[in-house]
């Protein structure tokens, strides 16, 4: 798996930052299947994706024109969940039903790719996303890929700010109140590369918060085993 915590760095193009890893993640793999449902227009959002892999020399099959779309995902050679709102993607996922075989594929060793929305499910929740409810889902469990939560697009609060909200760390301190996995906010430029029980840290740095302790800053190249709760 390649888990990116944002699909465009500043300065740069949709998936430029981490084109490298999508390379080495999809080396051999002819077509993609893509997962649209983040994205309020799926047909404008599976041509952005199918133009951006086009010059990887990579075919993109979207999922919501699959006639069969279990079927898609059991067959697909490689998958990729693009951002969006994690709301709207896990309802639609939902909805058609989908979700064992997309858990299935990944168990099975099928290269994943997802960015922001996409890494919200592969935690066993969606409970640390930043998105707005917008449409309801039947629960928040997700795919469960990983035995931790992430909070992709993490910051830390700006230190002359006067805004008054809770902060980032204070909304996960609230989750850790209830619940005790581990949560890892992975800052922008950051992904985790994934091999086995093995995970790479690339790009820029993440902060790990556990219940009832200090958070811990990790560094690119650090974290090798996959965090347990």
């Amino acid at each position: 798996m390649l888990l990116v915590s944002n699909s465009v760095n500043f300065g740069s193009g949709y998936l430029d930052h981490c084109e490298e890893q999508i390379r080495e993640l999809f080396a051999g793999v002819r077509e993609v299947l893509f997962v649209p449902y983040a994205g309020t227009d799926p047909d404008a959002y599976s041509k952005r994706v199918r133009d951006r892999f086009e010059r990887l020399g990579i075919e993109v099959e979207s999922l919501h024109e699959a006639g069969n779309p279990k079927k898609a995902v059991r067959e697909a050679q490689a998958i990729f969940v693009g951002g969006g709102n994690t709301f709207l993607l896990l309802n639609e996922l939902q909805r058609k039903g989908v979700l064992p075989e997309l858990r299935q594929s990944i168990r099975r060793g099928i290269p994943y790719l997802g960015s922001s929305a996409g890494v919200n499910i592969a935690s066993p929740t969606i409970s640390t996303t930043n998105d707005m409810p917008i449409v309801p889902v039947r629960t928040l469990d997700a795919l469960g890929v990983i035995p931790f939560q992430i909070n992709p697009h993490y910051i830390e609060p700006e230190p002359n700010s006067r805004h008054q909200g809770e902060t980032r760390e204070q909304r996960i301190k609230q989750y850790h109140d209830l619940n005790p996995t581990p949560v890892l906010g992975l800052r922008e430029g950051a992904m985790l590369r994934i091999r086995g029980n093995q995970m790479q840290l690339i790009g820029n740095g993440a902060k790990l918060f556990r219940p009832k302790r200090r958070p811990r800053e990790f560094k690119p190249q650090a974290m090798h085993f996959l965090l347990r709760p």
